[in-house]
């Protein structure tokens, strides 16, 4: 039998995280604990002798809930991070002047989201922020200057969801919603001139299409567009005329990731993710280094970041059965140089291989998903978590994954499942899970747990089904809808009632709550069929025990949404368990928080499904 991994290995801080390399490739910075908060620290940085991590400090002052998003403004001088408070999501963008080592609060407004929308080389003191300040539902575009701090409002918004800059830093595109769930994308020739449709992505193209960045020149535009075709392919947008030309696309998979020159905007490598990514190289100048940095490990790499001369690229790999490394890659050499792994005493235990694996559901479509077992067991009869990702427009992906990792080792089939609604597999196949939150959604799940133990895995009195978010939606609809399956079932943040869920979305999502009535269900018209699909509607009938879990401060899914089942669960004198977190959100980012979750997760799951348990 393996040796039982920590949960503070798995789940507490990383011991370095998202290195980023200045602009002029002469300092590394990363996310790393300081006095047990992340914080983002510096040290000098050389091609040649690489990084002086004697030299590292810290450059930051979070106490609290610590940094997770960060980048380099394009002076080199300034370091630029968001952070919320308690989990609320209003994001406040701060950043650290390197040589005067002075703090600010750039957006110091409550209740206010900031954005990060653009940096560009040749603007290196300026940044485009958007800030829903006069309207919580828009985002209005400011331009800040980083030497004085000062916000000055550039554009105005009208009603738009998105925005693009162009290589000057103006902004010249932004997506408008249309009441079907469409998206009009419009552009500008200048700042100064007005807004003009270029093209509509019909509603049915609304995932699995994006505008993503104008060329050089302005002339064009680059996006993803499964228009005319199923899945999201690579195409050029004539800005004057709304012409596309497909640049690369997949018959079975949109395009997940593009690497871009970053002085003349033109793509050099797109990716693919099927059960793992693959790539295809568009500039042949690039070949040779893709070639020298996939020989440098065995995962699937991933382009983090690079110097402005663009001749050093941040490299890491996934790697479903150990910790996360990163390289330094140096293009003149065609060499790679290690920096770190995001949790290196992962190596002293034995890790579990994520396994892709695909089945037919019920009515025809291919589900694929991933399968992580135990290590040194044998396959077949094992107690099984059904783990339902979130979103649920997202998708589970090959990788290092710590509740991957954390359920095999302590004794369960870990099984992983991109059902109907997932992105990445087509149009076709994320338009299936139109209205069908608790429907053919859920089938796909129960069709899952079939094939699982139709081939001997599992052990069919003893599965559970645990999710966060959507996850945790499918967890109570689990429970509620299925009861007889799973022996028990885990929800962390997950909506118990689809019409409160809808009427209390953030008001930054209401330009979008078209996409909510055409995928989910309109609250003003079909109440009675959004009530049909709420778990809430159907607690009295669960017979498994419970563990909920709840942040009081999330603004997606409320604290009410575990509120009334919780509710509803007392009145009926079902058994259950309730966390809530009055510092968190919509998850878990304080490592303390995260571990008394899954502390209580792993009593939980030992003691309805017989696996092992830390003390």
């Amino acid at each position: 039998m393996v040796e039982l991994i920590p949960r503070e290995v798995l789940f507490g801080n990383p011991e370095r995280l998202s290195p980023r390399i200045s602009p002029d490739g002469t300092r590394l910075a990363w996310i790393a604990p300081h006095e047990g908060v992340l914080n983002v620290w510096i040290a000098p940085a050389d091609a040649e002798a690489g990084v002086d991590w004697a030299a590292a400090q810290v450059v930051t002052d979070d106490t609290d809930r610590g940094i997770r998003m960060f980048a380099w403004a394009h002076d080199g001088r300034h370091l630029l991070y968001l952070q919320d408070t308690g989990g609320d999501e209003n994001w406040r963008l701060h950043d650290v002047d390197l040589e005067t080592m002075q703090r600010r609060d750039l957006t110091p407004f409550d209740g206010v989201q900031a954005r990060l929308l653009a940096m560009e080389r040749k603007f290196p003191a300026e940044v485009l922020v958007g800030l829903n300040r006069d309207n919580a539902e828009l985002h209005d575009v400011y331009r800040l200057d980083l030497v004085t701090g000062e916000l000055a409002k550039e554009v105005e918004n009208p009603g738009f969801v998105g925005w693009i800059a162009d290589a000057q830093m103006v902004v010249r595109a932004a997506a408008a919603p249309r009441p079907d769930g469409g998206i009009v994308l419009l552009v500008r020739d200048t700042a100064e001139a007005q807004w003009r449709e270029l093209l509509t992505i019909p509603a049915d193209d609304a995932l699995t299409s994006d505008a993503i960045a104008f060329s050089e020149d302005g002339s064009s535009l680059l996006g993803t567009s499964s228009v005319g075709a199923n899945t999201g392919r690579l195409v050029r947008i004539d800005a004057a005329t709304g012409a596309q030309e497909v640049l690369a696309a997949d018959p079975e998979a949109d395009v997940s990731d593009i690497r871009l020159h970053p002085d003349t905007r033109e793509p050099q490598i797109v990716a693919f993710e099927k059960d793992r990514a693959e790539y295809a190289v568009l500039d042949p100048s690039v070949s040779g280094d893709l070639a020298a940095i996939r020989a440098l490990h065995p995962g699937d790499p991933m382009f983090v970041g690079h110097d402005d001369a663009d001749a050093t690229w941040l490299v890491g790999f996934t790697n479903d059965s150990g910790a996360v490394p990163f390289f330094a890659y140096d293009r003149a050499s065609k060499t790679g140089r290690f920096l770190f792994e995001h949790q290196p005493a992962l190596s002293r235990y034995e890790l579990a291989p994520m396994e892709p694996f695909s089945f037919t559901s019920r009515d025809g479509l291919t589900v694929h998903g991933y399968a992580t077992f135990p290590p040194g067991a044998d396959r077949a009869a094992l107690p099984t978590v059904l783990n339902v990702h979130g979103g649920p427009w997202a998708r589970d992906s090959w990788g290092f994954d710590p509740e991957a990792q954390w359920l095999a080792n302590r004794g369960y089939l870990c099984v992983q499942v991109n059902y109907r609604g997932s992105t990445g597999y087509g149009k076709a196949f994320v338009n299936a899970g139109d209205r069908e939150w608790g429907g053919k959604m859920q089938d796909d799940l129960t069709d899952a747990v079939a094939y699982v133990t139709g081939q001997g895995w599992a052990d069919p009195a003893r599965v559970a089904i645990y999710g966060g978010s959507y996850g945790g939606y499918a967890a109570l609809a689990g429970a509620t809808f299925t009861p007889d399956l799973y022996r028990c079932a885990v929800d962390i943040v997950g909506p118990s009632n689809l019409k409160t869920l809808i009427e209390t979305i953030p008001p930054y999502w209401a330009p979008m709550i078209a996409q909510f009535h055409r995928r989910v269900g309109d609250p003003a018209k079909d109440a009675d069929f959004l009530w049909s699909r709420s778990p809430l509607s159907r607690a009295r009938g669960i017979r498994i025990p419970l563990l909920i879990a709840q942040g009081a401060n999330d603004p997606r899914v409320k604290q009410a949404e575990s509120e009334q089942i919780v509710a509803a669960l007392i009145e009926a004198g079902i058994d259950h368990e309730y966390l809530l977190f009055p510092d968190e959100g919509h998850g878990f980012a304080k490592p303390e928080n995260r571990l008394r979750f899954y502390a209580a997760a792993e009593r939980f799951l030992a003691r309805h499904l017989g696996g092992r348990a830390e003390d």
